[in-house]
């Protein structure tokens, strides 16, 4: 579906959309199923070598993972999009339906930025060292990247596999914070990049539960964290990026690739191996 004249205006006053219910089951359900098989294969592994005692065959999706990483942890850090470039995954990033919404605010010549993450937010204190990179404090995606993309619009976009709560640490933002650009951030041990304190709004935070279907839209200048999981389950969400393409990724390190073009179609990375080669290398 296409955003809506309101639904762009409404972003762009605000910094962000939430749209309710726009991705069906069969838009992440792969997704999800793929996460799911790559587990239990994991864990009969685990098993066989005496490091669990237990497959955790009837636990639903979003708890297995957090019953036997309280036995053992190798897979949690497998995970990540990078890490474990699963078809369904890349298949997923030049989803039509998507990429349809994205087009409205974008345009029609359409990157996907290497910023990909799929998050497992464990419950508090099963990840290792007892520290998660998935518990974010205050930032702007904009003071994550390099000043050669400080000038161009990346277009965040946040969404739950899993239901995102108050309690298992959904996202949350500070509307109509957007505009001025970038804010003064500094690297925090054991944090990552963090807006200093004398930056952020002195306004109340907006905390937004999503479920699984919902879809987050959001402008990189837009300050937000994801907060503790006090939950039993795990968080699972993906997080990515879009832009123009022809525009600085701000990861020149990493790779980009082109999803959606109408000037030049033949540009549009379809062959999964390659997108797997490309993370590889």
């Amino acid at each position: 579906m296409e955003l809506t004249k309101h639904q762009i205006a409404q972003f762009k006053e605000d910094g962000y959309l939430l749209l309710r219910q726009v991705l069906a089951d069969k838009d992440l359900d792969p997704i999800i199923e793929e996460y799911d098989d790559h587990i239990d294969r994991r864990a009969r592994e685990l098993l066989a070598e005496g490091k669990i005692t237990d497959l955790q065959e009837s636990a639903p999706f979003n708890r297995r993972l957090a019953l036997i990483c309280e036995e053992n942890q190798e897979i949690y850090p497998e995970l990540d999009i990078m890490h474990f470039r699963g078809k369904a995954s890349f298949q997923f990033l030049g989803n039509d339906h998507l990429l349809d919404m994205i087009e409205s605010l974008v345009g029609p010549e359409i990157t996907c930025s290497p910023i990909q993450h799929i998050r497992a937010k464990l419950p508090e204190g099963l990840t290792p060292d007892n520290g998660d990179p998935h518990v974010a404090p205050w930032h702007q995606d904009a003071g994550v990247t390099w000043e050669e993309a400080d000038l161009f619009f990346i277009l965040t976009v946040w969404l739950p596999l899993s239901a995102a709560t108050p309690e298992n640490g959904c996202l949350q933002i500070i509307p109509r914070s957007h505009g001025t650009g970038l804010m003064h951030h500094h690297i925090k041990a054991g944090l990552g990049t963090v807006i200093v304190d004398e930056e952020i709004p002195d306004v109340e935070p907006l905390t937004l539960p999503m479920e699984k279907g919902d879809l987050l839209l959001m402008h990189k200048e837009i300050p937000h964290r994801s907060t503790t999981n006090h939950s039993e389950t795990v968080r699972w969400s993906m997080d990515l990026r879009y832009q123009k393409t022809g525009t600085p990724t701000g990861r020149p390190f990493h790779p980009e690739f082109v999803v959606r073009s109408k000037e030049t179609p033949e540009s549009v990375l379809a062959d999964y191996e390659k997108w797997r080669h490309l993370w590889i290398d």
